[in-house]
């Protein structure tokens, strides 16, 4: 039997129109260019060429401005690659880190091989092993329509939702690429003299 998966633009999509302010950091790769593609913003901090790296940039961002909410929205591919941030931001336990996993259960960027969360990698089960304050895995829109509401209440620690989305390989909307105007519009947007 196959389980349902979401479109991810729309998925996406939904999912930044309930953002509410927050902050969001974004893998490399297609979860870049799904946020980039439901609209631009000051408040995105796109990555690029940092594979593994987007849970724990988020983490940096989340304790560096505890008052607002941070949203990362990464693929399984880079998830898998940053396993151990999950133990990190367990044991950090910011209550405004959310972590977004889009899984299409393929690397999608170097040719849609496999990955582990489509030979049974649970990236939900294992960030509530870790410690996250709450878990789950998301299969509909509408199940991510009562998700948006609950992102917007406080949390009892770091969140962790996988998103499971169709495996395809959407036309790209590219975000800006120049690193140093990227995070200087970031910063900016949080009130930050550039540098």
């Amino acid at each position: 039997m196959t389980l349902p998966t979401m479109d991810r633009r729309a998925a996406v999509a939904k999912l930044l129109a309930a953002r509410d302010g927050a902050l969001v950091v974004t893998g490399l790769g297609s979860p870049s260019y799904d946020v980039h593609a439901a609209g631009d913003m000051d408040n995105n901090y796109y990555l690029w060429g940092a594979m593994g790296g987007a849970a724990l940039v988020g983490l940096g961002i989340a304790q560096a401005q505890r008052d607002r909410r941070v949203m990362v929205i990464t693929g399984d591919g880079e998830q898998l690659m940053a396993f151990g941030a999950l133990a990190t931001i367990a044991v950090a336990a910011p209550k405004n880190l959310d972590v977004i996993v889009l899984d299409n259960q393929h690397f999608g960027e170097t040719g849609m091989q496999p990955s582990h969360t489509g030979h049974g990698i649970a990236l939900d089960r294992v960030a509530a092993a870790a410690g996250f304050a709450e878990t789950a895995e998301i299969r509909s829109l509408e199940e991510l329509g009562a998700l948006t509401k609950r992102l917007r209440e406080p949390a009892a620690g770091p969140r962790l939702f996988v998103l499971k989305v169709e495996a395809n390989n959407l036309p790209r909307s590219l975000p800006p690429r120049d690193a140093v105007f990227v995070k200087n519009r970031f910063r900016a947007h949080l009130g930050l003299a550039s540098c």
